[in-house]
């Protein structure tokens, strides 16, 4: 919550008279108002349930009604155990080769990673045929997490050739900047995007609802010398991205 909640009647006014649809509708278009016109700021929570039920003089089933329909558009996410906040949406260069962390250090934000799997092992018959590997050969593997400013953004699924890194505990924070120190970082990427909707494990993972719809980038990235270097695939929350390329007819 803010130091000083935002009231928000004194923006949007009350409900009572004779306007037009539900409750629930003319609070969803108000609440929409606030967000667009910047009374409630991106990442800035809303006062609970409870509270707007009681500004608004409506019952909570109302409030609820109102929430969910903006969290349906998108334009609102819902955090376990801390309450409903305005998304703040990320616009992604899909044209330029930029890691997760680097894309949120260019927005001031603070990344951290959830692990769920480093290590190394023999390489997979889609991991040789992805990698251009042969059998045997080692990989390491990297299933994490990805969160800026406490929230967690995006589930990462990664496999790099052994001869690109010397341990698993190279990688922190940022792959890229463990392959650049090596001299391995990739310099030119083919990516695939579809959009999903997040299973109830992936959800459970990003703190979103079962269902909710993401984006699922397929990126293999390649060295100078045509070697391939990288294979992940990275659920985006559709809540919060929005990816951009730049078309010219030259």
């Amino acid at each position: 919550m803010p130091d000083a909640p935002v009231a928000l009647t004194d923006h949007i006014g009350t409900l009572k008279g004779d306007g037009r649809g539900s409750l629930h509708a003319r609070l969803a278009q108000g609440l929409r108002a606030a967000v667009e016109q910047g009374v409630v700021k991106p990442q800035e929570a809303l006062p609970p349930e409870r509270e707007l039920a009681q500004e608004f003089a409506v019952s909570r089933i109302t409030v609820r009604k109102a929430l969910d329909a903006l969290v349906a558009e998108g334009l609102l996410i819902r955090r376990q155990g801390a309450g409903t906040f305005v998304a703040g949406r990320v616009e992604k260069q899909f044209a330029k080769l930029s890691s997760f962390s680097e894309d949120m250090a260019a927005r001031g934000r603070t990344v951290s990673s959830q692990w769920m799997l480093r290590g190394e092992g023999a390489v997979t018959p889609e991991e040789a045929l992805t990698l251009g590997l042969g059998p045997g050969e080692p990989v390491f593997r990297f299933r994490r997490i990805r969160i800026a400013d406490g929230v967690p953004m995006a589930i990462e699924h990664s496999a790099i050739p052994g001869f690109a890194l010397v341990s698993a505990s190279d990688v922190g924070d940022s792959l890229y900047a463990a392959l650049e120190t090596r001299g391995m970082r990739p310099v030119r990427a083919l990516q695939r995007l579809r959009a999903v909707l997040f299973t109830a494990e992936q959800a459970e993972l990003l703190g979103i609802e079962i269902g909710a719809p993401g984006l699922l980038i397929e990126r293999r990235g390649f060295l100078d010398d045509g070697r391939a270097i990288e294979a992940t695939q990275s659920w985006y929350r559709g809540d919060a991205y929005d990816f951009v390329a730049e078309l010219s007819t030259r």
